[in-house]
Order: structure tokens, then sequence, then C-alpha cells
């Protein structure tokens, strides 16, 4: 079985910025990876504001778990899974 599992990000919930104390709607995901402890296709998400997406970004770079950035928008929401699920 040689199919690669692409990775998907993790559904969130709360648009709000993950740096500490900010409460500020957030715009960015920052797609993340801990290889001792996730499967290599597993994305987890920290949410960022403008404000915080460098920061929040050279925090993960720094110790090599940051993968990828991308808009909010591109991101599955939690609430919508649920939703759907009775439909």
């Amino acid at each position: 079985m040689s199919a690669e599992t692409t990775p998907r990000p993790d559904a969130v919930g709360d648009l709000v910025c993950s740096a500490k104390g900010c409460r500020e709607t957030a715009a960015w995901g920052l797609l993340w990876n801990n290889p001792r402890l996730h499967t290599p296709e597993r994305r987890k998400v920290w949410l960022a504001c403008d404000e915080h997406r460098t920061s929040l970004s050279e925090f993960l770079e720094l110790r090599g778990f940051l993968r990828d950035v991308v808009p909010v928008a591109e991101l599955d929401r939690a609430d919508e899974q649920v939703e759907g699920a009775g439909a």
C-alpha cells in the first residue's frame, strides 16, 4: 500500500488567536506537526491574528514543527462538521 495520505489540518472551532492573552479574531492557520508525537499526515492548528502570525510561526519553526501557514478561510470548521452530521 503505497498510497500517500494528503495532510489534512485538524478542524478548528472559534477563530480566536492562539497567542497567550490575545482574544483577536484569527486570520491565519499555522499548521504544525511534532514528528515525535504525531503521524506524518497529522496537522495540528494554531490560529493567529495578523499581529501574532510572525511570533507564533517563529516559535514553531525554531522547533522544526511548522509545516504551512494558510488563511483561516481554507480551514475546516468544527462547528460546520457537527451541524452537517445530523443532516
